[in-house]
């Protein structure tokens, strides 16, 4: 299904399925609520892989964020729209899909005034597979330590998607001592 055909699912204030939208005309000032969803991804050494959205990409360009993110579409179990975004943006085959954060939701504004408004549900999954990043999607891939990353977005938010900042301080798997400190310790300067 070509970008511009795709559809979202859009909800009401409950969660309700109201509708479909084509995607390509829902994310602008005025972004209805509408179903999304948003993946971590774990190596087998534990290292968590983050990607650094594409410049051409509407909101948030050049930001980092989680490995993926994407929407079901309106006959699309979750599971299956996770599958085909992790091979779509990334080249991986994931395995493992469990949920983390079922009832997340969150709405942003970037600089450019685009809003995201989402209902999101965060899942974790894992893979063994090198990632082949999608150019238009993905500029930058990198696996890091949970810890490390978890400390890079309490010094740094704005660097990070506002969805991954707000997951941070949700999940376990980045909830790791000192990652709420400002700035370094005495030690470390």
């Amino acid at each position: 299904m070509s970008v511009s055909a795709e559809q979202v699912v859009l909800l009401d204030d409950a969660g309700v399925r109201i509708g479909t939208a084509a995607k390509s005309t829902v994310h602008d000032e005025a972004t209805p609520l509408h179903l999304a969803f948003s993946c971590h991804v774990l190596g087998p050494d534990g290292r968590v892989l983050v990607s650094r959205r594409a410049l051409g990409k509407r909101a948030w360009p050049g930001v980092w964020t989680n490995a993926f993110c994407g929407h079901p579409g309106p006959e699309e179990d979750t599971a299956a729209a996770i599958h085909r975004r992790a091979e779509f943006e990334l080249g991986l085959t994931v395995q493992g899909v469990t949920p983390a954060l079922p009832d997340f939701r969150y709405r942003a504004v970037d600089a450019s005034g685009i809003v995201e408004n989402e209902i999101c549900p965060v899942f974790l999954a894992h893979t063994s597979a090198e990632p082949d990043p999608h150019p238009e999607e993905v500029m930058e891939i990198a696996w890091v330590e949970p810890a490390d990353l978890a400390g890079a977005i309490a010094r740094t938010p704005w660097a990070f998607s506002p969805w991954l900042v707000l997951q941070a301080a949700q999940l376990p798997l980045l909830a790791a001592p000192g990652a709420g400190r400002r700035g370094p310790t005495a030690e470390e300067q």
